[in-house]
Parts: structure tokens; sequence; C-alpha cells
């Protein structure tokens, strides 16, 4: 078996048999919420230490999607050493989400909310999991998720280290040169304009704009069908090994 073949087996493996969680509940105290959220730990857990921590991602799922239905992404974080941190931004009490007008103020509320929830989560688990690093974040977000993650992104460059969106479509994605961006696009709908970067951008700072033909924007997640899963592993992995943007894009074809 070659090393490609290996490779794809491998991955085909992760999907088919996703990471299991630790789901419990953190208490925002200034905001009474309740914030629900899923522990996805690597399998070298026992070698993160204080001394040498390991690397975390915040995932944030798509709107009316559970927090739980990302485990082919989060068995791909934890193969390379990520501890998963998935989370429940929305609560029964919170307001629905604004299908009217101008959305990208319409939903700016969601936005900040959901900002502020990564926010409290990366603080109060940096202080109870010492053995990781809390400071340098990867952050995960499918549709709304994406946006929440890009509003965070934008707002607090200094803790983000990476930022991979799963086709949101509304907050425009940082132009910043100490955040690796990589951005998988499905084929049915278009991003906002200026959401995504122009090629000059892509370039400027070493961005990866990517879209996966005859992929929807609403199977994006466990649900979505195996091809597409297993095209999102390969893209996911391949991003974390530091590959650049024509080789990611190859990887769907080989």
């Amino acid at each position: 078996m070659g090393l490609l073949n290996f490779f794809r087996c491998c991955l085909l493996a992760w999907v088919l048999y996703p990471a299991i969680g630790t789901a419990t509940t953190l208490f925002d105290a200034s905001r009474q919420r309740q914030i629900p959220i899923e522990l996805y730990y690597p399998a070298n857990a026992n070698d993160c230490l204080a001394t040498h921590p390991c690397p975390v991602a915040l995932l944030s799922a798509g709107y009316g999607v559970a927090h739980t239905e990302y485990r082919f992404v989060a068995e791909v974080l934890n193969r390379a050493g990520y501890l998963v941190v998935a989370i429940g931004h929305e609560l029964a009490q919170d307001p629905p989400l604004s299908v009217q007008g101008n959305l990208f103020e319409t939903r700016r509320e969601n936005w900040q909310r959901g900002a502020v929830t990564l926010e409290f989560v990366q603080q109060a688990l940096q202080t109870q999991l010492p053995g990781f690093d809390f400071s340098r974040l990867t952050l995960v977000g499918h549709s709304n998720g994406g946006d929440i993650s890009a509003w965070f992104a934008n707002a607090h460059p200094e803790l983000v280290s990476a930022l991979i969106t799963l086709d949101h479509r509304r907050v425009p994605l940082p132009r910043n040169k100490n955040i690796r961006v990589l951005s998988i696009r499905a084929s049915d709908f278009p991003a906002d304009e200026g959401v995504l970067l122009s090629e000059s951008e892509k370039a400027r700072f070493d961005a990866c704009v990517l879209t996966i033909a005859g992929a929807k924007h609403n199977e994006l997640t466990d649900q979505g069908p195996l091809w597409l899963k297993e095209h999102i592993a390969q893209v996911v992995s391949g991003s974390l090994r530091n590959l650049n943007c024509v080789q990611l894009q190859s990887l769907g074809t080989q």
C-alpha cells in the first residue's frame, strides 16, 4: 500500500469512527448562562503539561445544529494532538437568528454574544486545564458558527493562531498575517461581498479559500455524505500539516 492510500485509509477510519467526547457545562455567572460543551481529548493527553502544553481548538456549530454534530472534524484535530472544545452557543432563552434586513447588522448581537462565549470558555478552561495552550487558539466553525469564529478572530487576534470556517457567509475573514486562514466552501450559496479574501489578499496573507464541488451548505456535519466528510477531513488534516493552498486544492482530486 502506497503512502497516499495509507493516509486515505486512516482518514476514512477517522470519519467512520469519529471522536467520542465528554459532555460538561460551564456557568458564566456574569451573564447567568449555562454553556454546554463537549471535550474531545487527544490520545496523548497525558503528555500535555503546563511546561509543554498541547494545542486547543474551539469548535462552533452552525445555527440549529447541535455542537456534538462535528465529531468527524474533532477526530482529525485530535489525531493532530489538539484538545477540541465544541461549544453550544444557542440557548432556549436567546432570540432567534435574524433572517430579515441587513443581516450583517441584524445578526451582530448573535455574533457578539458568541464571541463573548468563546472568550469565557477560553478563560475558564485555561485555569482548569493547564496542560493545554489556550493562548493561541485554533477556531473552527460551520455556517453561523464560522461567523462567530471570524468575529472573535477579528476582535481578539492576539488569542488566535488559525481559523477554519466551513461555509460561513456573513462575517469577513481576518486579514492578518499572524492568523492562518482556511475557508472551505460549499457550492450552493455564495458568501456576502467582502467576506472572502481577494486573490491578492490570499497571497498577501497566505490564506486559503477552497470550494468543494457538489458540497451543500447543510451537509458539512456528521450527517453529511461520507465522501464530503472524507474530503473535509483531508483538507483540514493537510492544513494542520501546513500544506499550502495549491496542495490542499489537489487533495480531493487525487
